[in-house]
Formats: C-alpha cells, sequence, structure tokens
C-alpha cells in the first residue's frame, strides 16, 4: 500500500475541520493547499504536532454572511493527512494532504479552539456489482470518457494509463477521477457523499458524457484539471 495513504489507527473520532467554499478532497487523491488565514494556520499547527490529520469540508451555499463564525457544512467530509508541509516566514502553511477516509460530521465540538472541530464517523464503500464482466465493463467506459478528457500532454496520459492498468478498487478509481476533472464543487461533493461504488461510477461517467461537448484541456498540464492546483483557504 502507497504510505500516503496508509489506513487510520487508533483515530479518536474527533476531527479538525478545514470548511472551504470551492474544494472537495477524495480518498486516494492528494491535493496541495495554501493555508493562510490564522484560525487555520493554528489549525495547521496542531494537526502537526498530533496525528497529522485534518478534515476538509465543503462550505453550503449561503456562507459568505456567516464566514468569520461557523457557517454549516456539508454532511460527509474527506478525512486528509498532511503529507509534507512548508511553513513560511509570516506564519503561513503549503502543505500536501491525502485523502485517507470518507467520513459523516455527527456532531460539532464546542468552539474551544480557534478552529473547529467535529465528532466524525468513518464511512465504508459499498461494493455490490453483480458480475466481473460489469465492473470491467464500467472501469473500460471511465477509461475511455477521462481518456479523451485529458490534455494532450505525453507524461499526463502515460500516468493516467498507469492508472488505469492498476488493479485498483472501482471506488477509488472513481475518487481519483472525481477529483481530477473540472466538476463542480456541489457535483464532486454529491460523489464523495455516494457510498454505493456502483451509483458513483454511474453519476461521474454521466458527468463526462456531459463534458464531452465541451473544448478539452489545452496541451499543457492545465491548473484547472490534471494536476490540481493549490487551493486556497
Amino acid at each position: 500500500m502507497d504510505p500516503l495513504f496508509e489506513p487510520l489507527q487508533d483515530f479518536s473520532g474527533v476531527a479538525r475541520l478545514f470548511p472551504l467554499p470551492n474544494f472537495v478532497l477524495f480518498p486516494h487523491a492528494v491535493a496541495p493547499l495554501h493555508v493562510f488565514e490564522p484560525r487555520y494556520c493554528a489549525m495547521v499547527e496542531d494537526a502537526l504536532a498530533g496525528d497529522h490529520l485534518i478534515a476538509t469540508a465543503l462550505l453550503l451555499p449561503g456562507w459568505e454572511p456567516e464566514y468569520e463564525g461557523r457557517p454549516p457544512v456539508a454532511p460527509v467530509v474527506c478525512l486528509g493527512r498532511i503529507v509534507t508541509h512548508a511553513r513560511l516566514a509570516d506564519g503561513r502553511f503549503n502543505l500536501l494532504l491525502a485523502g485517507i477516509h470518507r467520513a459523516r460530521v455527527r456532531r460539532e465540538l464546542p468552539p474551544d479552539r480557534l478552529f473547529r472541530q467535529a465528532k466524525v464517523e468513518l464511512l465504508s464503500d459499498e461494493e455490490n456489482f453483480a458480475d466481473a464482466a460489469q465492473l470491467l465493463e464500467r472501469r473500460e467506459a471511465l477509461r475511455e470518457y477521462v481518456h479523451r478528457r485529458l490534455p494532450a500532454a505525453a507524461a499526463v496520459r502515460e500516468q493516467f494509463e498507469q492508472l488505469m492498468s492498476r488493479p485498483l478498487p472501482l471506488g477509488v478509481l472513481v475518487d481519483v477521477i472525481s477529483h481530477a476533472v473540472p466538476l463542480l464543487p456541489e457535483v464532486k461533493q454529491r460523489l464523495l457523499e455516494e457510498l454505493n461504488v456502483e451509483r458513483r461510477s454511474e453519476i461521474l461517467l454521466q458527468r463526462l458524457r456531459n463534458l464531452e461537448g465541451q473544448a478539452p484541456p489545452p496541451d499543457a498540464a492545465s491548473p484547472g484539471v490534471w494536476p490540481v492546483r493549490f487551493s486556497d483557504n
């Protein structure tokens, strides 16, 4: 197993929440994040001194007036592990966060820290494909649609083909693709919340089909598609 995505051990069930307006992290994906608000810099400091875990949470529509407080977040979050970080001279952070596990927010804890914390329940994929042929067909459909959306840069295509050639569970493959392709945050959140792998893969395929009429990404690696660019808090 890739050490970036080692399963959680002795997780306390309490997660530091990192609410973001336009960003959804998926398990088995890695995202670069730029953290500059004091409360979230404190969150990173606390994580680095402890289990290195942070849960990214999508802010629900209408969050703007309450942003400085505790605006509502989507009920399903992605628990991520800080795998590398750089502390800047002014206290900001650049970090890489590897998605580890889906989790459902059960309740937020009282505001006794600068940052938000919540009691969460870890969630698992539901695998229910009828047979191996159906599973193979779904994987091939994903390969076909995503390949047409990739930048023409050889390195990017090679990375994708290597990914498709590995014996990854379909749920993992769907999560990685969902993270990489240019979908609206609310669509990505729907994919994150769907535990049934068959339904999740069908939702993703339908969204990929909807992208067919749109212009493909440029020849160079597109900052909004692959790889994912740094996301500000």
